[in-house]
């Protein structure tokens, strides 16, 4: 370094849609939304990898995945509430 303070210029305008879409936290687990439990599970790594490439393959993601089988495999029993 040189010893000359740097200019950092402008502070850039600020995106109202950019700012309302992250404090909205669509994306976020809150109690209304069914996805706030963490399941945490060890597998292999060539297991993963196997997850990860037909996740993709159906264009969708692992978590989406394994929610919609999981959901499958564990019906919830008629007349019973969540």
């Amino acid at each position: 370094m040189n010893g000359k303070p740097m200019s950092l210029g402008p502070k850039p305008a600020r995106n109202t849609a950019t700012e309302l879409w992250v404090k909205d936290g669509a994306d976020k687990p809150e109690a209304g939304n069914p996805w706030t439990a963490r399941l945490t599970i060890d597998v292999t790594p060539a297991l993963r990898g196997r997850i990860k490439i037909i996740a993709f393959e159906h264009g969708t993601t692992v978590a989406e995945m394994l929610r919609e089988l999981l959901e499958r495999e564990f019906d919830q029993p008629t007349g019973t509430s969540r």
